[in-house]
């Protein structure tokens, strides 16, 4: 086995591990960065939450009228994403899906929403961002949050190494191209379960297709 295959190994294993408590590691209330753009969303469609862990953005995107399709490598954190569907009385697709791998599909998504997915090496992030960018339909929304390097003076959530985190020129080079973007950098309180607590360094991307 490779030393690649072993690094995924043990990734998938800590996760798994982090969502086989019994309550919800980061909450059952959705990403106040993704709560703040409900006026941008639109009145039905098709919504990809990705790397969704437990649910709690996708069930509040479903909520709003769209069909979300909910995708985790962690079948442990899908099993309860569908659970709190069924609790909040809607719809989920989910499916056990790893982004380095996926062949992502080709503007299928009126909405594509990646909330702190942080741990890929700059060569997977890269791919993703590609598959992100296809997955949106034509005039699709983007919606983005991560943490900054500055969040490693907090140490209230996401990875200890640097090139994990993200930058305005990062997302710049990305996703400039994208129509209506906006990029915003702020420290800010964090409440979300157990898993994100204190103040955190933020960076958000709005952007369409």
């Amino acid at each position: 086995m490779s030393n690649s295959e072993n690094s995924s190994n043990s990734e998938y294993e800590r996760w798994e591990k982090r969502f086989s408590v019994p309550h919800y590691v980061f909450g059952t209330e959705p990403n106040v960065f993704l709560k703040s753009q409900a006026a941008a969303l639109p009145k039905s469609g098709t919504a990809l939450a990705i790397a969704d862990g437990e649910g709690r953005n996708g069930v509040w995107l479903a909520e709003h009228g769209l069909d979300v399709l909910s995708i985790d490598w962690s079948p442990t954190a899908l099993a309860k994403a569908q659970a709190l569907a069924k609790r909040r009385g809607v719809a989920l697709r989910t499916a056990r899906i790893d982004v380095v791998q996926w062949q992502w599909p080709e503007a299928q998504f009126d909405v594509v929403m990646a909330i702190f997915v942080q741990f890929l090496t700059p060569d997977e992030r890269r791919r993703a961002f590609a598959g992100m960018r296809n997955a949106l339909k034509s005039g699709g929304l983007l919606l983005i949050e991560r943490y900054r390097p500055e969040q490693l003076n907090y140490k209230t959530g996401g990875p200890s190494q640097v090139e994990n985190l993200y930058t305005r020129a990062l997302l710049q080079a990305e996703f400039g191209d994208l129509s209506e973007l906006q990029i915003t950098e702020h420290d800010s309180m964090t409440s979300e379960g157990t898993g994100h607590v204190g103040m955190a360094a933020l960076i958000d991307l709005v952007g369409r297709k």
